[in-house]
């Protein structure tokens, strides 16, 4: 089969191009490693940052992907434009933004990638009006050390208050040494630990990106370009402490710093979110690749349903599927969480043919998304 028109609903199964390693399926699909599939970054996007963790292998899904893509696998169509792009960006060591509706799948899609590619739990990055670039990146527990460090002080002269006479010089040293790393009191947030050396990239979510302030954009492309950051705290004791061991982003996880700078090693998967409520400045723009998606179709709908909701009856579930596309397509596009939520009610015994209380239900689970009500 070929698509001439990424925009036409062939959305059927096709045969995949050679050139794909992502095929958009969600299962996965390779015993090999993704470094191993993919060919050499370009040279101008090629990163060689180190050290290399010795146990390099990608932190285990702490359940979210199960609760974003449901625990069985359904034979989804593919949008072969999404997929393309897809690729385009894992081949181009790109961020990929992704534009559309809400409901749309956009951030399903980071899911998606980390489960057929096997590249672990996936870092998530949501974003407000108050996010900033220096907390996605890491926080320094300033306080929290100051204290540990008066803490030491207090011990040495509680001994010289209760008759114990001041400490000798040796007796401070061992105080001293005693004092929590200050790698204690670092930890990398999600952009940060998504850029820590590894061989294999790290799946970044970054969520409604448009909810930020208005110079978040920009303040994303050094990070973008060069592939790496410097933690000031850090650098500045590099002489005296070159390897320092901090917290991430993933549960119970530390990682090294080597000089105060993160530098990736593998260029991380990233995919931008954005509902479309505001426009992003042009550099940005030619960082990333851009997709746009588009409404789930009927298939598609029943395969999601079928993933979350295992041995539903199919007789109902194809029914509200076909209700629930001339709903939408009548009141102007409706989010597919909608439909989950009407077929998990209508599989707990809320349904009943031909039941008024059922058809009220339904209006309410399936009514416009607007703040204005009617």
């Amino acid at each position: 089969m070929t698509v001439d028109d990424p925009s036409h609903a062939g959305r059927s199964h096709l045969e995949s191009p050679g050139w794909w390693v992502y095929h958009g399926t969600g299962r996965a699909s390779y015993d090999v490693p993704l470094n191993e599939l993919l060919p050499p970054a370009p040279p101008w996007r090629s990163f060689r940052g180190g050290p290399l963790p010795a146990h390099d292998v990608p932190p285990e899904d702490d359940g979210e992907m199960e609760r974003r893509l449901g625990s069985e696998f359904q034979v989804r169509d593919v949008d072969p434009h999404e997929v393309d792009m897809v690729n385009a960006a894992l081949y181009l060591r790109r961020p990929l933004l992704v534009t559309g509706r809400p409901g749309t799948g956009k951030s399903s899609l980071a899911f998606r990638i980390a489960r057929e590619l096997r590249l672990g739990r996936v870092l998530r990055w949501p974003i407000t009006s108050h996010t900033s670039l220096k907390r996605g990146l890491y926080t320094y527990d300033a306080i929290g050390r100051a204290f540990a460090a008066g803490t030491t002080q207090a011990v040495a002269r509680w001994r010289r208050e209760t008759g114990g006479g001041a400490p000798d010089p040796g007796e401070v040293a061992d105080l001293v040494g005693q004092e929590p790393s200050i790698g204690e009191f670092v930890r990398l947030g999600p952009l940060g630990t998504a850029f820590m050396p590894t061989r294999l990239p790290r799946v970044l979510l970054i969520d409604e990106l448009d909810k930020s302030e208005a110079d978040m954009p920009n303040d994303l492309l050094s990070i973008f370009e060069d592939g790496e950051f410097t933690i000031p705290e850090l650098e500045r004791i590099r002489n005296r402490e070159p390897e320092v061991t901090v917290f991430t982003d993933d549960p119970e996880a530390t990682s090294t710093v080597s000089g105060g700078r993160v530098r990736c090693h593998a260029f991380p998967v990233i995919i931008i979110t954005s509902n479309g409520e505001r426009d992003f400045p042009p550099a940005f723009l030619r960082r990333c690749l851009r997709l746009e998606t588009r409404p789930p179709n009927a298939d598609q709908l029943a395969a999601i349903v079928a993933s979350h909701l295992v041995g539903t009856n199919e007789e109902h579930r194809l029914r509200l599927v076909q209700e629930f596309m001339e709903r939408s397509e009548k009141n102007g596009g409706l989010p597919a969480d909608k439909l989950m939520e009407a077929v998990y009610l209508a599989t707990s015994g809320a349904y009943r043919e031909n039941d008024a209380s059922w058809s009220r239900l339904v209006d309410s689970l399936w009514r416009q998304l607007t703040s204005v009500v009617p």
